[in-house]
């Protein structure tokens, strides 16, 4: 993982490319952690894309961060819908002000 602004973050494919997604939230529950990116595609720039990526955060022996898939779709499931209560409370607050 490498970040180059403060919520880009780059990954590594299965084909060992690159890709930049945009960070939008990092949720604890249930004792874990799980990282929202939102991939940032080439040339699409009309916000259509509108599928966000989910990923749980194991540290390693070294301190590091790695992001691994969600293999169950129950936990996945309770993250996603963590997320979307999250947003619904963030444009409640903007609509205040």
């Amino acid at each position: 993982m490498e970040e180059k602004d403060d919520n880009i973050v780059v990954l590594v494919d299965e084909n060992g490319e690159n890709v930049e997604f945009e960070h939008l939230d990092t949720i604890e529950m249930n004792g874990n952690e799980y990282v929202i990116l939102l991939p940032l595609e080439e040339g699409n720039d009309d916000g259509e894309n509108d599928e966000v990526i989910i990923l749980k955060i194991e540290r390693t022996d070294e301190g590091e961060d790695t992001f691994i898939t969600i293999e169950d779709e129950a936990e996945l499931n309770e993250v996603f819908e963590e997320f979307k209560e999250r947003m619904e409370e963030f444009e409640d607050l903007d609509d205040e002000e």
